[in-house]
Parts: structure tokens; C-alpha cells; sequence
């Protein structure tokens, strides 16, 4: 089913909304759940909260691409629950640590920094390579482990690695570029 009918649906309030989202997408809010968490009931208990907040969100909310709009929820969901095990350095949040040479403190951001920061990061994305744009947002979006990457890609652990530092370091090249002081 498209996503502007399961939308047509969460409008409606149809329970029906619920089981199309779970068929379509439940896979992919699992994987996401389930790279930052590393627990199978966790990440469960985050897919079920992601239909739930669905729910809860649309209407008002209207996503333009539903599979990005889960994703961020669940990955909310989970990078949360993770902060609330006190468990900060254990999967997600050590992906996100590789990140920080690269990106400016979220802790020193002001709102318009941020919005700056966002556009500047989706333009950056956007003119990457279709490979290396993938294997960065598995790796720093979604949490997958460079083994996970590989075996998708069907490319070697080592050329993940190659083309997450490369990417990284244009990256920070890029948001110096564009006057983002790191």
C-alpha cells in the first residue's frame, strides 16, 4: 500500500492503519531499534512505542516519506531508552561518538545553528556518492555495525571503514567550508 493511503488511514483512525504500517515497515523500524539497542525485547518494545506515537501523531503530523518519519521516531525512541539504561557507551552512542570530530556539540547549538547545521548537513548528503551516502546513514543514522554495512553492500569491512573516515573528514571540511566552526 502507498504511504499516502496508510496516511488516508491514520486519518481515518482505521486500526487498519496500524497493521499495513506494521507489514510495510516494522522491519525496517527493528533494524533501526535494533542497531542502537542490541536487545530483541528493547527493540520490540521501541517499534511497538513507534506505531504508538504514530498514532498519536498523524493526524496533525503528514510525513512526506513515512519510512524516514518511523525511522527517526524509533531511532528517538531507542537513542532515549539507551540514555536511560545509563549504558552511554555501549552501541548507539559510540557510533555517534566517531561523529565528533565533525560535527559542532549539540550542547553549544542554538536553534538557528541547528537549522544551519541541517540544511548544511541534507546538502552535503545529497551531492555524495549513492554507496557512500548509504553507508553513512546506516552507520551514523540507523547505528548498523561496519560488519552489518558490508554484508549489505556487498563490499569488504575495510572499505566501510575507508569510506566512513573519508566521508568524515569531508564532511568536517565541508561545515568549515560553509562557515560551521566545529
Amino acid at each position: 500500500m502507498e504511504d499516502h493511503k496508510i496516511i488516508a488511514l491514520f486519518g481515518e483512525r482505521s486500526e487498519d492503519a496500524l497493521k499495513v504500517l506494521a507489514e510495510k515497515y516494522g522491519r525496517l523500524c527493528y533494524t533501526v531499534a535494533n542497531g542502537i539497542l542490541s536487545s530483541h525485547e528493547e527493540a520490540e518494545e521501541c517499534v511497538n512505542d513507534t506505531y504508538l506515537r504514530a498514532w498519536e501523531n498523524i493526524p496533525p503530523d503528514e510525513p512526506q516519506k513515512l519510512s524516514a518519519y518511523l525511522a527517526k521516531i524509533t531511532r528517538n525512541l531507542a537513542l532515549d531508552r539507551l540514555e536511560s539504561r545509563k549504558s552511554l557507551k555501549r552501541g548507539g552512542m559510540l557510533v555517534l561518538e566517531e561523529l565528533s570530530d565533525a560535527i559542532p556539540s549539540a550542547s553549544q547549538d542554538t536553534l538557528s545553528d541547528e537549522i544551519v547545521l541541517k540544511s548544511a548537513l541534507n546538502s552535503f548528503l545529497q551531492a555524495l556518492p549513492e554507496l557512500t551516502r548509504k553507508v553513512f546513514l546506516g552507520r551514523y543514522f540507523y547505528c548498523m555495525s561496519v560488519k552489518q554495512l558490508a554484508r549489505e553492500h556487498a563490499i569488504g569491512a575495510s572499505h566501510v571503514k575507508i569510506l566512513l573516515y573519508r566521508t568524515r573528514l569531508s564532511l568536517k571540511e565541508y561545515l568549515e567550508k560553509e562557515g560551521i566552526v566545529i
